[in-house]
């Protein structure tokens, strides 16, 4: 058992889960003023492994998932503890406290989380502001960064596609690809956005303003489509050229979690690594576009069948939470 889980892990999960994941935030924000204090801390480097996916060169196959880091205030941290890249956000176009709170509660025994937290963040101008001044002081990491925004809950669901505009011309030129959420279950309507004319008017909203030459962009998909939704999705980004997908976002699915225990939100962990490899598969099956594999990614076997199910690259998040830095280690057996 290593450092994390011996001392720090019983520390923080004395705390409410979110109180706790705002402790490790600030520490890992301070952290980023030193990244080499944070390296000695991590142990032992990865072994390298680098690819190009979708353009994009990276030095190993693990990053942050969304929902970690949502206003980008560690990015120095990330790099020094292994990942090989990191996806920040979900931000939006307006800055928004997210549904009140309790609002985040774990489940050890399922290694799971459920998250209502409502894309909570400071917004697309303060999160724009905080990169240009990280790349200005020459802190910028050395390893891909995304940038996941979503819709603004008091945004109509017809207005969607300015909304997502709204914080993709504020970000854009700030990042090495994007991602539009449009699955998770915490805002109202915004898995609606997920059929294809919807989710069509958005990417091409973005890709009209942009023009030439395009950020890659990818789309996070929710475990619980249909198949023949899914598929639909797939056809959609194969027309729109999309860089790829993210197979998945989390469950409503929580048949995982006693009902005497059960919170609404997302379910995230190891309840959801079937459905999300049930999803990279059917995606496999119709497309060779990149997919980064997210849910339920806890340790080398699991990150070994998303490889081999054809996954090009792996995010975690609810695995770092119970895991910690030893996470990646752990995951650098399946490569």
């Amino acid at each position: 058992m290593d450092f994390y889980q011996r001392f720090l892990r019983p520390i923080f999960f004395a705390l409410d889960a979110e109180q706790a994941h705002d402790a490790v935030m600030s520490l890992l924000e301070a952290g980023s003023q030193y990244p080499g204090l944070v390296r000695l801390t991590a142990g032992k480097s990865l072994p390298k492994s680098p690819r190009t996916v979708a353009g994009i060169k990276f030095p190993n196959p693990i990053g942050l998932a969304a929902g970690m880091d949502k206003n980008g205030i560690a990015l120095p941290a990330w790099e020094a503890l292994g990942f090989g890249f990191m996806e920040i956000g979900t931000i939006t176009a307006l800055a928004q406290p997210g549904n009140p709170k309790p609002r985040l509660f774990r489940y050890p025994e399922q290694q799971a989380l459920i998250n209502r937290l409502g894309f909570n963040n400071e917004g697309a101008e303060s999160v724009a502001t905080r990169l240009k001044g990280l790349r200005a002081a020459g802190r910028w990491p050395r390893i891909p960064v995304g940038l996941n925004i979503g819709k603004s809950k008091v945004t109509p669901a017809e207005r969607a596609h300015e909304d997502y505009l709204a914080s993709f011309k504020r970000l854009h030129g700030l990042g090495d690809y994007f991602v539009i959420n449009v699955s998770s279950p915490n805002t109202p309507g915004l898995r609606d956005l997920q059929s294809t004319e919807a989710l069509g008017r958005i990417i091409r909203t973005l890709r009209d303003w942009e023009g030439p030459p395009r950020c890659p962009l990818f789309v996070k998909v929710a475990p619980d489509l249909a198949e023949e939704d899914l598929i639909a999705i797939v056809q959609l980004a194969e027309t729109e050229q999309l860089a790829g997908l993210i197979a998945t976002n989390t469950t409503l699915d929580h048949s995982a979690i006693p009902h005497s225990q059960d919170q609404t939100g997302g379910l995230s962990g190891v309840p959801v690594r079937h459905r999300s490899l049930v999803a990279l598969r059917t995606i496999r099956q119709q497309t060779k576009i990149p997919v980064i594999a997210c849910g339920g990614v806890s340790d080398a076997a699991s990150a070994k069948e998303r490889l081999d199910a054809g996954a090009d690259l792996l995010q975690v998040y609810t695995a770092f939470i119970y895991q910690g830095p030893g996470l990646l280690r752990n995951l650098a057996a399946s490569f």
